[in-house]
């Protein structure tokens, strides 16, 4: 087992997408919307476009695009790994992909113990420290 395990992942689909999100609109960043208009899924923005916080943790990179989460949803979700999909749809409203026939959209499943164990060593770092 890898001494890095990754707390999001994308699929193939998710990945094509997002390069294509990138040649269109340049750098990108993703944060796991928590609720609110949008409801929970991942919100695809354009590099800095969104409002971080300091108490805000990157999870990781989907092919070079940082993951945000805030921290309060981050303790519910820290033991499951985050898995970006795409699907037909609508995207969120303030997110690149709305208006493009397709949405991202979380799964996810739980890590094994071997897994958290190595999560433990390895916590998200925090957007403002």
């Amino acid at each position: 087992m890898s001494d890095e395990i990754a707390r999001v992942t994308a699929t193939p689909a998710a990945l094509a997408f997002i390069g294509a999100l990138r040649q269109r609109h340049g750098a990108l960043m993703f944060f796991q919307s928590g609720g609110c208009c949008d409801g929970s899924t991942p919100m695809c923005y354009p590099a800095g476009e969104f409002a971080l916080g300091d108490a805000d943790v990157c999870l990781g990179s989907l092919d070079g695009v940082p993951f945000y989460m805030g921290s309060e949803q981050f303790a519910y979700w820290e033991h499951t790994q985050l898995i970006i999909d795409v699907v037909a749809g609508n995207g969120g409203m303030f997110s690149l992909d709305n208006g493009t026939g397709k949405r991202f959209l979380t799964r996810s499943r739980l890590f094994s113990d071997a897994e958290s164990e190595l999560l433990r060593a390895q916590p998200p770092r925090r957007h403002g420290g």
